[in-house]
């Protein structure tokens, strides 16, 4: 009977198992490889239970080639997978928000989103800046290279913005897949909001092509198929599509997946607090129980998504592997 530890050792993880015959073998981890089947498995089952569900990765856009290089060729089996890619702080927000991104890691980011895009992805970007010229040129240079954008104020993205008055791009379209859409709003956190209902009267009163959101208001309820059509109708008529937020690279504290004895005795995929975010645990992901928390049965968090009527995922923390590189 083979048994295997995982031990964390210098820049690679190893690891050591035994098979019967006792004897050792050592085995090093793709962490960029294992994110890509992580989300290559997550694409193929939302497709097999809708094969219009919409599979976005934020971050770690490294992934769309073979070893993570522009240089490299694409990696097929992932850009296939994945209908778009989402990037954060392209323009503004990499050092600081409302700080221009140094133009040497923008090129960077772009030649490889760029490698996305031909494959026929998709590309959201979202900027953090708060000054209105600084919005107004993330817009424009955004729709320069094809990419649609999103200038936020703050990254807790609890806000619908009042600049500019008239949406970016605002439409009147019936948007019924990803490739139509001229603009989004990001508004994961709904604190602000006391209800479902005013959230939800919120969002209809604005012309946004494209909603991301979280599953679950402030109570830790669910939207309902029902709210979640709601939701879908834009103020002039038009219909929007409404992605959910799901972070797969983090755990966070305050899901209905977690347990309690956890804080105290950690499964041995969770991993060290984020300090950087309140609540949010570092996992290895490539740990099959936690996979089995995300997608692929009955109970997991992307089946919950795919039974509130959502049009798609758009998953978080696809750079983990950075942190265990």
């Amino acid at each position: 009977m083979k048994k295997c530890l995982y031990m964390l050792v210098s820049f690679f993880i190893l690891a050591a198992c035994t098979d019967d015959d006792d004897q050792p073998k050592y085995v090093e981890v793709d962490f960029k490889e294992e994110m890509r089947n992580f989300v290559i498995g997550i694409s193929q089952y939302a497709k097999s239970q809708n094969p219009k569900f919409l599979v976005i990765p934020q971050n770690g856009i490294e992934l769309v080639t073979i070893d993570g290089d522009y240089e490299a060729p694409r990696h097929r089996e992932y850009t296939d997978a994945i209908d778009g890619n989402g990037q954060e702080d392209l323009y503004y927000g990499y050092i600081r928000d409302d700080k221009e991104t140094p133009l040497g890691d923008t090129e960077y980011l772009k030649d490889l989103l760029n490698i996305s895009k031909s494959a026929g992805n998709k590309i959201l970007v979202t900027d953090y800046c708060t000054t209105s010229s600084k919005m107004d040129d993330s817009y424009e240079k955004n729709k320069s290279e094809g990419y649609v954008s999103f200038a936020a104020r703050d990254r807790d993205l609890d806000e619908i913005p009042t600049y500019p008055a008239t949406i970016h791009s605002e439409n009147n379209n019936i948007i019924t897949g990803l490739n139509q859409i001229k603009n989004f709003l990001y508004l994961i956190n709904p604190e602000k909001f006391t209800s479902k209902q005013e959230f939800i009267s919120a969002i209809t009163q604005t012309n946004y092509d494209l909603l991301i959101m979280d599953l679950f208001i402030n109570d830790h309820t669910e939207f309902t198929q029902t709210e979640i059509s709601q939701l879908k109708a834009k103020l002039n008529g038009g219909e929007r599509l409404v992605i959910c937020y799901m972070s797969i690279g983090e755990a966070e504290n305050y899901r209905y997946y977690w347990q309690s004895d956890w804080n105290t005795n950690k499964p041995i995929w969770l991993e060290d607090l984020n300090p950087d975010w309140e609540g949010n645990y570092k996992v290895r992901y490539w740990y099959v129980p936690w996979q089995d928390i995300i997608f692929g049965n009955d109970d997991s968090y992307l089946k919950k998504i795919l039974d509130a009527g959502f049009d798609g995922v758009y998953l978080d923390i696809i750079d983990a592997f950075e942190y265990y590189e």
